[in-house]
């Protein structure tokens, strides 16, 4: 059976150590052949719009935007629909490859099989 990840990120700009740490954890299992799926909650629901990756540095840390792209292009990122809904963000303002869901769909992820969960 394959393991595969769920990272639930809950810190943006806020707590940036956190959230960076989130998205290269998540880079380095995709690497490393493990699916992955990311939810964006909190703070980091802002990354779900064009360009807010790009605004966000951390010194002697990856790009988050570069990690943002290559979770998108190996693996799924989740926006937490009331996270979504209490910034006013809607699926005409995300990221093609993001997807909107809610709390049913991230305990089906968790609870599949072989999955392994990590809160950022």
């Amino acid at each position: 059976m394959a393991r595969s990840l769920v990272i639930k990120v809950t810190a943006g700009a806020d707590a940036p150590e956190r959230c960076n740490q989130a998205f290269t954890v998540a880079a380095a299992a995709l690497v490393s052949g493990v699916p992955v799926s990311v939810w964006l909650t909190g703070e980091s629901a802002w990354f779900a719009l064009p360009g807010r990756a790009k605004e966000f540095v951390l010194p002697e840390a990856a790009p988050l935007a570069d990690l943002l792209d290559a979770v998108l292009a190996a693996g799924r990122v989740t926006l937490c629909t009331q996270c979504a809904a209490r910034r006013g963000i809607t699926v005409d303002d995300i990221i093609d490859g993001v997807r909107i869901a809610g709390a049913s769909t991230f305990v089906e992820e968790v609870l599949a099989e072989g999955v392994q969960a990590l809160v950022y």
